[in-house]
């Protein structure tokens, strides 16, 4: 009989374990996109990562027969319990074989880690906070990944609900294949509200221009998505490490910025060239020959991503979109690109998914994050 065992990650060489797991599950998988290896090792590190100032963290990996067989993460985020009165064990980088007695092991480490805190319910795959990675695939397994998209085999969910988690959020992610002529009356539409609400598209001549709107960026995505109940404002130390880390791989071309006639941000979007093919080539890694495929995919490229979208409430449902959109649509005229796929977007979640209506989305994956309450007793 196979023996299962699980044990907390401790030292660097199991941490590295840790992150190159998947790469080896998904080895001869087609549609895996790996992490950035740095990136995720990282994560761990409270030098590099605001969250864990607000959080506690554990990782654990469980072997079968001596073998690496399957990962998880323990996270509990103070800040969400503080601000939002949400008190939950979040698990995420769950990763394993298809063996129940390894999901069973990693998911039991989620609830004694829940019942040590006094806490009643876990809930995932999610990350420390609203921008990471979140939701287990449940539809689009033979699609290929995005860099902010989990992707996971098809077992994984029925694993889950065979150990008695339920559905808790859902998210829904679109696929649109841009028209090569916009209708007439879209340009006379755009040129309407850019009228009546005294409206314009910044232009940016170097990355450096766009910086002054970076903080304003950050403030409309809270304005945009502060009804959401599960979303926290973001912290003043996630804007600086995510400027750091992020800006630097954005091209500026990508990025729309609408503003009114006090030159005040009111809605901005972020697309950039789909990276999935790279991360496949390089492995996950820049150096020493990844940046190569990095560069090639951001200058040919006919796939982009949809990565952040911000509208100031006051300009929601006004047609502000409809310029955002004639404007991609004329740099993916540019560009080459003839499709274009959304981020995750839950799926009540119903304004976002207005932005799309015009270019016929196709629903093409699904995912949720799954929960279960715990006896404490």
């Amino acid at each position: 009989m196979s023996e299962i065992s699980v044990i907390e990650v401790k030292s660097a060489d199991q941490l590295k374990q840790f992150v190159r797991f998947p790469m080896d599950l998904y080895k001869n998988n087609p549609y895996y996109v790996p992490s950035f290896v740095n990136e995720e090792i990282n994560i761990w590190n409270p030098a590099e990562n605001p969250a864990l100032e607000y959080s506690e963290a554990r990782q654990f990996l469980a072997h079968k027969d001596g073998q690496i067989a399957g990962r998880i993460a323990v996270i509990i985020n103070h800040k969400e319990e503080r601000e939002l009165g949400i008190r939950k064990v979040r698990f995420g980088w769950i990763d394993f074989i298809d063996d129940e007695k390894v999901s069973r092991a990693l998911i039991q480490k989620a609830i004694d880690y829940a019942r040590e805190k006094n806490i009643g319910k876990i809930e995932g795959p999610m990350g420390f906070t609203n921008l990471d990675k979140a939701g287990m695939l449940t539809m689009g397994f033979d699609k290929l990944a995005t860099m902010i998209g989990i992707y996971n085999h098809a077992y994984y969910p029925q694993h889950l609900e065979k150990l008695g988690l339920t559905k808790e959020k859902e998210w829904v992610e679109f696929e649109l294949q841009f028209p090569e002529v916009l209708p007439e009356k879209i340009h006379k539409f755009n040129e309407l509200i850019s009228l009546k609400y005294k409206l314009k598209v910044l232009e940016f001549k170097s990355k450096e221009e766009i910086i002054g709107y970076v903080d304003p960026m950050f403030d409309l995505l809270d304005e945009t998505y502060k009804h959401l109940s599960t979303y926290t404002p973001i912290s003043d130390e996630q804007r600086k490490t995510y400027k750091e880390k992020y800006f630097k791989l954005i091209d500026k071309d990508y990025i729309v910025c609408v503003a009114d006639d006090t030159d005040q941000l009111v809605a901005f979007a972020i697309t950039m060239p789909s990276y999935s093919r790279a991360l496949q080539k390089s492995g996950g890694k820049l150096l020493p020959f990844g940046w190569w495929h990095f560069l090639r995919a951001g200058k040919k490229n006919d796939r982009a991503n949809f990565y952040l979208i911000g509208i100031h409430p006051d300009y929601q449902r006004r047609g502000v979109t409809s310029i955002i959109f004639k404007e991609i649509w004329k740099l993916f005229r540019k560009k080459g690109v003839k499709y274009l796929e959304t981020n995750p977007e839950l799926e009540e979640n119903k304004s976002v998914q207005l932005l799309w209506q015009d270019y016929n989305p196709v629903n093409h994956k699904r995912r949720r994050t799954y929960a279960m309450e715990i006896n404490n007793e």
